[in-house]
């Protein structure tokens, strides 16, 4: 049996329930066993040895639902400041990605540096989508959850064939998922969901991302349109699918069946009242990038319609291809200075507990309560913390975190 430990703070945050002052968490090594006050805790576990952390704050771990490991090497926003569009971005990405190439050692040393950084901030999941296995390669190396998704794309009837063939032969535990609306069949994306939800997997897609996406699934025309076209990416000129609603993103996927509560909308900017309650009636989950989408500069997302609609997001980093910097922390700044109208409670419940429950591993993280892991977080910090507005904000939007993990194997 495992010797208890009792984790004594001056707060305790365990986002699902009440922040604790002068609070303990009570742990073997693998898990928590009770969360409240020390003194209630210090009198129901007496033989327990008591770790002091002092002035910390205690929480769960960060769980950083969108990632591209596989673009690490592609550091487009640190390079170039701004870019002339969404279609502008994506050729100056695969056009990079064309030179760099995307297995190769400078690849997998840069994902694997990635990786080390996001340990070191305070991540114990992440959501990773590939073209490549990269992803996969990594996770043995990452001392947490990573959840590789082989991400699929393609309009062509050729490139539907070869994918479907592809996850048909891959292993059950083998995570597919597709791109996004505008670059992934209908067919393709609703073949790909089946398997998702016949194997209880989640399926995460980009969704609304550009405002140009619903242009292009209304109306076949536009922006994207124009270059998917110009790439040969689509078979003869899109028609619009017949008798499926495509006045949006949501509605168009919802229209083709693919929307429960183990799909996962990707970025979700350009949605209408309508579609947010589409998005809540089918328990589907949202992931948001603030980062990424400021630096393309493609608009912000209605995080407080999704709120009141009982839609707690998750939050993502996106890749370096798209955001300077890949912190969660910074992520949890750039949305509390976008949407000042949000509660920084709810903005940390974004990064640890909607991004479990998004990814479909709440039984084990996201929050500090009996039963769920031991690995969790000290915060550090300052004198002036002496409220718990004060400390929702100091989480939220202080520039200098530095967790430290709490029964780090």
């Amino acid at each position: 049996m495992n010797a208890l430990s009792l984790h004594r703070a001056a707060w305790v945050v365990p986002v699902s329930g009440p922040v604790i002052k002068d609070g303990a968490v009570a742990a073997d090594r693998q898990h928590i066993i009770a969360v409240g006050s020390f003194t209630a805790l210090r009198k129901k576990h007496p033989e327990a040895a008591i770790l002091d952390h002092g002035r910390s704050a205690l929480t769960p771990a960060l769980i950083n639902a969108h990632i591209h490991l596989e673009l690490s090497h592609l550091p487009i926003a640190s390079h170039h400041k701004e870019i002339k569009g969404f279609t502008h971005w994506i050729e100056r990405l695969l056009s990079l990605r064309e030179e760099m190439g995307s297995l190769t050692g400078t690849a997998e040393n840069a994902a694997r540096d990635v990786l080390r950084r996001q340990h070191t901030l305070g991540v114990i999941a992440l959501g990773d989508i590939g073209n490549t296995e990269l992803g996969a390669k990594l996770g043995s190396e990452f001392p947490g959850v990573l959840l590789h998704f082989t991400e699929c794309l393609g309009r062509t009837a050729k490139t539907r064939r070869t994918l479907l063939a592809r996850a048909a032969a891959a292993p059950r535990h083998q995570l597919f998922t597709a791109h996004a609306p505008y670059s992934t069949h209908a067919e393709l994306i609703q073949r790909l969901k089946r398997r998702a939800a016949e194997l209880n997997q989640p399926f995460p897609i980009h969704v609304a991302e550009s405002s140009s996406e619903n242009e292009m699934l209304c109306r076949g025309t536009g922006e994207l349109h124009s270059f998917l076209k110009g790439r040969g990416f689509i078979d003869d000129s899109y028609i619009p699918p017949a008798g499926i609603d495509n006045s949006g993103s949501v509605k168009y996927l919802h229209d083709l069946g693919v929307l429960d509560n183990r799909t996962i909308c990707v970025h979700c900017i350009h949605v209408t009242l309508a579609e947010i309650d589409i998005l809540a009636a089918t328990g589907t989950k949202i992931c948001l990038c603030p980062g990424s989408n400021r630096y393309l500069r493609i608009g912000k997302a209605p995080v407080s319609l999704f709120l009141a609609r009982g839609l707690l997001p998750a939050l993502g980093t996106d890749s370096l291809a798209s955001n300077p910097e890949l912190s969660l922390w910074r992520e949890m700044n750039l949305l509390s200075e976008d949407h000042p109208a949000v509660e920084p409670a709810d903005i940390f419940a974004m990064a640890t507990l909607g991004g479990a429950t998004t990814l479909g591993i709440d039984d084990v993280y996201g929050s500090l309560a009996p039963g769920k892991t031991a690995r969790f977080l000290a915060i550090p910090l300052a004198e002036n913390v002496t409220s718990e507005a004060m400390l929702h904000n100091h989480l939220v939007k202080s520039n200098s975190i530095q967790p430290i993990w709490v029964n780090e194997q």
